[in-house]
């Protein structure tokens, strides 16, 4: 039986084109590679913390997707003139949600948002804004459209990361926020070149987190290898559902 995946949703509030109606959504890009890698995605909308008992029976493994910035007051911090536009529902939905399927040892994948968020909830923190990062030097949110890889990353060796992709490679970036101390739950796998950190893993070996600062869901189209990240995501799920069923 195919895995269900979950992916909390993100919300477009008062367009005109929607008729001022709030949508709630999640790019084609994941929803595709989820089902490209043989899972089943499935939608979960932004709800009361006290939702996520019911919606978390009903899924395999969670993915959690880009979108706002994360609200700074989770890592002690208040909002400065640099952040951009906050979900403090979302964060409060997927800061729970996170922690239920960790608690459960369920598979976690996150993209951009996801990522620092999932950083965040385990107690680390982010950089409001890159400008604030006195070693800048590569362009984080490129200009040239989101499918053309534009900066390397370099990969831990040993890490599970680089049983994918290996231990350099290209991504795209479009990302203002970045890991600024890392939750000691955590390690981190790969850097850009200014030694951003683009990508960690849990130091927990009965956890199965990757974490992932670029946008894969846009890349696989066009490079295989990003779409290897959902099927590893899909692998992994499998893989931690089959323990939790012994």
């Amino acid at each position: 039986m195919k895995p269900v995946i979950g992916i909390i949703s993100s919300r477009l509030n008062h367009l005109k084109e929607m008729d001022y109606l709030s949508i709630s959504y999640t790019a084609d890009g994941f929803i595709n590679a989820i089902q490209k890698a043989g899972g089943i995605p499935m939608l979960i909308p932004t709800s009361d913390p006290s939702f996520v008992e019911h919606y978390i029976e009903h899924i395999d493994g969670l993915l959690l997707a880009g979108g706002q910035d994360v609200s700074p007051v989770y890592y002690g911090e208040e909002p400065d003139i640099l952040i951009q536009e906050l979900f403090p529902e979302r964060d409060a939905f997927e800061i729970a949600f996170l922690k239920k399927a960790l608690e459960r040892k369920m598979a976690i994948f996150s993209v951009c948002r996801g990522t620092q968020l999932v950083n965040v909830a385990l107690g680390g923190s982010l950089y409001q804004d890159l400008s604030y990062y006195k070693g800048l030097s590569v362009q984080h949110v490129q200009k040239a459209e989101l499918h053309y890889p534009t900066h390397h990353i370099y990969i831990e060796e040993d890490s599970h990361l680089a049983s994918i992709l290996g231990d350099k490679t290209m991504v795209n970036s479009y990302h203002h926020q970045a890991v600024k101390v890392l939750s000691p739950q955590l390690r981190a796998v790969a850097y850009s070149k200014d030694k951003i950190i683009e990508a960690f893993e849990s130091q927990d070996p009965e956890q199965s987190i990757l974490a992932v600062q670029w946008h894969p869901e846009i890349l696989a189209p066009y490079h295989p290898k990003q779409l290897d990240l959902f099927k590893d995501f899909v692998d992994r799920v499998k893989n931690q559902r089959a323990k939790q069923q012994h």
